[in-house]
């Protein structure tokens, strides 16, 4: 019989292939079980809920805003101008204007021993007899205040005495120069009066009398 002997460089290479073979066998293995264990954990989904709450806009009004009034206007200065030529400043004289006004009333009549004091007590005044419509009816439009147009109220004092005369007038509210207070004079005049008593005893007074000129 031959005999063989063991060769030690061919068992190392089948020995190589072998441990190669086997770690092939494991990667695989443990690959597989990796893919199995990951498709059983269980991936957890955190649902977030954010509120959102909603924001109201309120239109707010435009404000107005006030406008103030202008300020006034400087005073403008006079400056002095080197032309001699100028003329000289002239001078405007105070100028008395007629604006129609009214005549202010004069003042009440002085008291002397034959005048009557502005007020003396009595019980019942002086009254015309047929009432003030009576001296209405007397009087006479002046013909100059008629074609002017002029209307109004003419209040004439008078003195009424014991008699129920008038003794006495002053014109208090006038009309002007056109016959208007010489008219209501002559009307008061013309009518009888009752006098003014004072404990049943007649009295010498003065009275205030309105007349009133009206064209129709």
């Amino acid at each position: 019989m031959s005999v063989f002997k063991k060769n030690p460089e061919h068992d190392l290479r089948a020995q190589y292939k072998r441990v190669l073979e086997m770690g092939l066998v494991l990667s695989l293995v443990l690959h597989i079980l990796l893919l199995q264990g990951y498709k059983k954990i269980k991936v957890k989904q955190v649902k977030r809920e954010v509120n959102l709450e909603t924001i109201q806009v309120e239109e707010i009004p435009q404000t107005q805003q006030q406008k103030s009034a202008p300020a006034p206007s400087r005073p403008t200065v006079p400056i002095a101008s080197e032309d001699e030529d100028l003329p000289d400043d002239a001078t405007i004289e105070d100028t008395d204007w007629d604006l129609d006004d009214e005549a202010p009333p004069p003042p009440p009549p002085p008291e002397t021993s034959d005048d009557v004091p502005l007020f003396v007590p009595y019980d019942e005044p002086p009254t015309p007899i047929g009432g003030y419509p009576a001296i209405q009816k007397r009087l006479v439009y002046p013909e100059i205040a008629k074609k002017a147009g002029i209307e109004g109220q003419v209040v004439i004092r008078a003195i009424v005495n014991e008699e129920g005369n008038v003794t006495r007038t002053v014109v208090v509210k006038s009309l002007g120069p056109n016959g208007c207070d010489e008219a209501a004079i002559n009307a008061i005049k013309s009518v009888k009066w009752k006098p003014a008593m004072q404990r049943d005893m007649p009295v010498k007074v003065w009275v205030s009398v309105p007349v009133i000129f009206k064209l129709k």
